[in-house]
């Protein structure tokens, strides 16, 4: 057996179906579009959502508040999180991408001030807090912001 002698299985291929070529080909007449009516016309296209005239779903569940298209996801994360790293160690996005305390799509890393560190840590992110900034450089650790 060689690529040469493969084929696919037997009904695996279908020819696409001709319609209007005729009633001998079983989709001749209205070529499967019934008889009359706005979906049988040349040129029939109706916006996404139209319901006929009827008042579409989009228009009646009620609307509450405002969605930035453009607002940015932060994801955060407390200095108490970041003794999970070993004194001295770069704490990044990969890193913390590594060891879970971060996860899916977002446009930055900050770090809070809630909780305490007594050893040295490398961070770079994104953003950082006042608070967590004096903790973590009173413990004697650096800070790199990337943005």
């Amino acid at each position: 057996m060689d690529l040469s002698t493969l084929t696919a299985p037997k009904g695996s291929r279908k020819n696409r179906k001709r319609v209007g070529r005729g009633d001998g080909s079983g989709h001749g007449g209205t070529a499967g579009k019934g008889a009359k009516g706005q979906n049988a016309r040349s040129g029939h296209s109706v916006r996404p959502g139209f319901e006929g005239g009827q008042m579409p779903l989009y228009r009646r569940i009620p609307k509450r508040g405002f969605k930035n298209p453009n607002r940015k996801v932060i994801a955060t994360l407390n200095i108490k999180d970041l003794k999970i790293f070993r004194e001295g160690s770069l704490v990044d996005c990969d890193a913390l991408k590594g060891v879970g305390l971060v996860s899916g799509v977002f446009d930055g890393i900050k770090v809070l001030g809630s909780g305490d560190i007594n050893y040295p840590l490398s961070v770079k992110v994104d953003m950082i807090s006042r608070g967590a900034r004096q903790k973590i450089e009173a413990a004697g650790g650096t800070i790199l912001e990337v943005a």
